[in-house]
């Protein structure tokens, strides 16, 4: 176990492996031990950092009101306190609009970014075509928030899993360990709702972040991923796009090698 004081949180971390320096930021109700399945591929070649963002699992909880900016500010501490920068980025879901905030606000900490579907749903909103995308996927998340409200957070953690995360009866096939953290960290997933900005991005400062950026998405998952990156898409200079097929919202998990097929280029490069 690691821990670096960070904005004036301790955060859990995990290194591993020599090289080109990569931290992976995972999204919401997870910890580090998501992204097991990925490291030892990566670890073979590049120095892997794995961290569980604040009030999530073994990082400090403050107990107050968090912000994306935060997340973000705690990301660039998390590079600068153990000498990582320039470092790649990978960002998964929430993770991935962390990464993001992370490459608007402070390009110089990054060579490279990886985002897999970030929840950007309040991007949408301000189109009238896309509004109606956006309007019922927040309803999906209003019934989790209820939930969450009523400290129900097993049955949060399980209707977030079927309706938002992984399908009907996903819930039942996760591990005990996965469903335990979910059900551990389903607060801070109500932490994130009632931030204003959690899933908005300033796309024109983004459009500053000029090193290499990898977009993907899942073929059988929600269309409202494919809409957001789009939007990310033309704001950034050096985007790329990669469809995984039939990998979902978390291929790091349903398809870890071939994650780090796709992945691992980007990192060394």
């Amino acid at each position: 176990m690691a821990e670096i004081q960070v904005n004036g949180v301790s955060l859990y971390y995990e290194a591993r492996g020599s090289g080109p320096s990569v931290v992976l930021v995972h999204g919401s109700w997870s910890d580090a031990d998501s992204w097991a399945r990925v490291v030892p591929g990566l670890a073979e070649q590049a120095a892997v950092v794995t961290y569980d963002r604040r009030g999530h699992s073994r990082s400090d909880d403050l107990l107050t009101q968090g912000s994306v900016y935060e997340d973000a500010a705690d990301l660039a501490g998390l590079i600068q306190g153990l000498a990582l920068g320039p470092a790649f980025v990978c960002g998964d879901s929430y993770g991935s609009l962390v990464a993001l905030r992370l490459a608007a606000a402070r390009p110089d900490l990054l060579r490279g970014l990886a985002v897999h579907e970030p929840p950007g749903t309040s991007m949408l909103l301000a189109d009238p075509d896309l509004r109606p995308i956006a309007t019922a996927f927040a309803g999906r998340i209003a019934a989790v928030r209820e939930l969450l409200e009523q400290a129900e957070s097993a049955a949060a953690a399980e209707l977030f899993v079927e309706s938002l995360a992984f399908g009907p009866g996903a819930w039942a096939q996760l591990p005990a360990p996965i469903r335990h953290t979910y059900i551990r960290n389903a607060p801070t997933y109500l932490d994130e709702l009632r931030d204003p900005d959690a899933l908005d991005l300033d796309l024109t400062a983004l459009a500053r972040y000029t090193e290499p950026a990898l977009l993907t998405q899942s073929d059988d998952n929600a269309p409202m991923y494919g809409e957001v990156l789009d939007m990310i898409d033309l704001a950034l200079p050096k985007a790329e796009r990669h469809l995984y097929a039939g990998a979902g919202h978390a291929p790091h998990l349903s398809q870890p090698e071939e994650w780090v097929r796709v992945t691992l280029p980007r990192i060394l490069g």
